[in-house]
């Protein structure tokens, strides 16, 4: 027996290593045919054996990215690997392959594999002492690494303790006997994608970073979360519609759910509450409890005054009892006579009567008072009644003639206030688009435009002739003239460019100037805040400058220096408002602001900056870094434009509800002045530098211009007056008028509207 034992345990071995060095080979052959620089065979093999036995051992290596090949999405799990037959053959194909290769990768171990085989038989026999015992360990796992399913991982016991503080350590946690969990050794990128190219099942392969190892989805598994990926319950066989089983039987149930009879305190007086009764009415009538009398009101009234809080109104003259309704006669009785009831002539003349001359009440005749229908006008003569009762007044009153002409302000002839614009003088045309801004010189010789179809024209304001034509790839949002005569350059800004312009007006020693300050050089290091904001660029297309925002621009204005430039970004929330200085090339954030700015002026003498959102105008030092100094409430819907007084004390508001709102900054926060003659949005407000005028656009295609006069004299208050309605502007578009600018010298008005046309009213 033993003879044949050992026969049959020689026999297996020689099949076993037969069958291994047979996978060796097809091995190899595929290697050779997929990849070429592959390493060798024998290094391979060596460093699987290793990584089985780290893996046995509970050795871990650092988590590497790349080389994880279990990321799920639902487009995966969408697909139709599991319904296609032909599918699964492949994989089961592709399967079958990988564990050829498994088999051949311990075929190649060559006699360590068979040794250890040969030592595990002997201590399952018990043939082996000490020594076997330590060989028997090895066997058991070199067979556990064979099998993937049967592997059972070291599960970290760490608990809840972060993960990021294993990160400087070698090891990832503890296993349940204590012992460390190494991590395990970095692979090498270009293994991971042959392995994942190799793999078939690499989809299904999921990272668990807590153990730190790999853990393939069954494809039960992958059913389960393409189910919940699709918002369906994790089981195919689970039904949310379930009809609802009324587990209780209702048909035999003849008796309540408490056959408890009444007692019989619900039947006979409380002996308690008789007690207490007898108690409370022994202490009143000894005293002991006192009610308070309610007191009398004295029956007095005002005798020669009218007391309207009085309830004595009845008895005073100047009330007046509400009329009573007329009683039913004999042409109201269902069976009148009949001398009451008309005749069919009667009844046609009715017809022709007016309304006011009609009977309220025809008389109709019936047999007995069950055949009387629904009166059909009750529900309409009780609500007029309650219309007279409430409505209609039943007081006497004294009635005061008063002239309404005298209620009227006085205010000065409009004929004193000239000169101001009234008539259109000169038409500018030449644009294609819309022309949403406009800006004059401060000589006012000139004038410039910009378009929605992209272009900035300069025009010669006296002679309406275009000068040159800057065209660019966006719509231009606003144009602004800078201040000094010296420097006749323009800013234009368009989507999220700001750029400056060289218009080639002046002097050569002017332009060579121009020029220099335009040349960026060596740019100063920006503050990490600023340069997530702004960022300045040189012009190629025209040789300026170019400041790039981070947000759409919506306005722009100068400093009265010439040498910053504020712009207002919408959409910037907090970070709306920035200065620019052109000198310098630096740009400065000033101001944290609250709420979505809308536009920013400069004062025209103090270092002062206004700032205006959607519902506020906020003044703000620009000598100090603080709060604003003033707070300006507008009670405005949305406001839509600003401009200020040249004096600095007085401020105009535009809102996109057609109001206007005058502030006197040294009376008070609130407006002086409100103004409502525009039906529609108000687009721009703007004030006269010289002469006593200011006016207002709006998208109904009007312009409005009024006389505002301040007055040194503190005591006195401003004086607004309306002058003129100036139309013009073609309404087809909708747009109406967009931007109004006055003459810097002359007391001349520019429109320029949604038809593409800028018009010159004069006086």
């Amino acid at each position: 027996m033993k003879k044949r034992e050992t026969a049959n345990k020689d026999q297996m071995r020689e099949t076993k290593s037969k069958s291994k060095n047979v996978s060796v080979s097809v091995k190899s052959q595929k290697q050779k045919a997929v990849v070429k620089e592959v390493k060798p065979v024998e290094k391979e093999v060596k460093s699987l054996k290793e990584e089985d036995l780290l893996l046995d051992s509970g050795t871990d290596s650092d988590y590497d990215g790349d080389s994880l090949s279990g990321s799920l999405n639902s487009d995966d799990f969408d697909s139709d690997i599991f319904d296609s037959e032909d599918d699964g053959s492949q994989r089961e194909t592709e399967d079958g392959d990988r564990e050829s290769s498994k088999d051949e990768v311990h075929g190649i171990e060559g006699s360590d594999d068979n040794d250890d085989e040969g030592e595990q038989v002997d201590s399952e026999n018990g043939e082996e002492d000490g020594s076997g015992d330590e060989g028997s360990e090895q066997d058991e796992v070199a067979e556990e690494s064979d099998s993937s399913e049967d592997e059972v991982a070291p599960r970290n016991t760490v608990g809840d303790v972060p993960l990021e503080w294993y990160k400087d350590e070698k090891h990832i946690g503890y296993d349940i006997t204590g012992k460390k969990i190494t991590k395990k050794e970095k692979q090498d990128k270009l293994d991971s994608f042959l392995a994942t190219m190799d793999d078939s099942k690499n989809w299904r392969k999921i990272y668990d970073e807590y153990n730190d190892e790999e853990v393939e989805l069954t494809k039960e598994e992958s059913k389960l979360i393409r189910r919940m990926l699709k918002g369906e319950a994790p089981h195919a066989d689970f039904d949310p519609y379930t009809p609802y089983v009324d587990w209780f039987k209702w048909d035999d149930a003849i008796h309540p759910l408490s056959s408890a009879p009444e007692p019989k305190r619900r039947f006979i007086p409380s002996k308690w509450e008789a007690k207490k009764v007898v108690k409370y009415v022994r202490a009143i009538r000894k005293g002991l409890i006192k009610f308070d009398k309610p007191e009398e009101e004295p029956n007095v009234y005002l005798l020669w005054g009218d007391d309207s809080t009085s309830d004595q109104k009845s008895k005073h003259l100047t009330y007046i009892p509400p009329p009573k309704l007329k009683l039913p006669g004999h042409e109201e009785s269902y069976n009148p006579s009949l001398e009451y009831i008309p005749t069919e002539e009667e009844k046609a003349s009715y017809e022709l009567m007016y309304e006011e001359d009609r009977p309220n009440f025809i008389p109709t005749r019936f047999a007995s008072l069950r055949s009387i229908p629904a009166y059909p006008n009750a529900l309409k003569e009780s609500f007029n009644r309650c219309l007279d009762l409430y409505l209609c007044p039943r007081v006497r009153k004294k009635r005061i003639n008063i002239d309404p002409e005298s209620l009227k302000p006085k205010l000065p002839s409009r004929k004193d206030l000239r000169p101001y614009p009234n008539s259109c003088y000169l038409e500018y045309k030449g644009h294609t688009g819309a022309v949403t801004s406009i800006s004059t010189e401060c000589s006012g010789q000139w004038i410039a435009s910009g378009s929605t179809d992209g272009s900035v024209r300069l025009w010669e304001v006296e002679t309406g002739r275009c000068l040159k034509i800057w065209q660019f790839d966006e719509a231009v949002k606003c144009v602004a003239w800078n201040p000094l005569s010296d420097f006749p350059i323009l800013a234009v800004a368009m989507g999220r460019d700001l750029v400056i312009l060289n218009t080639e007006l002046g002097t050569d020693e002017e332009q060579k100037n121009i020029k220099d300050l335009l040349q960026l050089g060596d740019l100063p290091e920006p503050k990490a805040a600023v340069a997530a904001i702004v960022s300045w660029l040189p012009d190629e297309l025209y040789g300026g400058i170019k400041i790039r925002h981070f947000k759409n621009i919506s306005n722009i204005d100068w400093h009265r220096k010439g040498d910053y430039l504020s712009t207002v970004m919408a959409s910037g929330e907090t970070r709306g408002v920035v200065i620019h200085q052109i000198s310098k090339k630096v740009t400065t954030k000033p101001y944290k602001i609250r709420g979505l700015p809308v536009s920013a002026v400069f004062h025209p003498s103090r270092s002062y900056l206004f700032i205006a959102t959607k519902k506020n105008v906020r003044v703000y030092n620009l000598l100090t870094v603080d709060e604003p100094v003033k707070k300006l409430e507008t009670g405005m819907r949305e406001i839509s434009s600003m401009a200020i007084h040249p004096g600095g004390d007085n401020l105009i508001v535009g809102s996109k509800e057609g109001k206007m709102c005058w502030f006197d900054m040294d009376l008070s926060s609130k407006p002086y002045k409100t103004l409502k003659n525009h039906p529609k949005d108000i687009t721009n407000v703007a004030y006269h530098r010289s002469y006593p005028l200011f006016a207002s656009s709006s998208e109904d295609s009007t312009a409005y211009v009024f006389h505002g006069k301040v007055f040194n004299d503190l005591n006195e208050n401003p004086l607004i007056v309306p002058l003129e309605i100036l139309r013009g502007h073609s309404s087809s578009n909708g747009g109406g008028v967009l931007d109004c600018k006055f003459h810097p010298r002359q007391p001349w008005l520019f429109t320029a509207g949604a038809d593409s046309i800028i018009k010159l009213y004069c006086h």
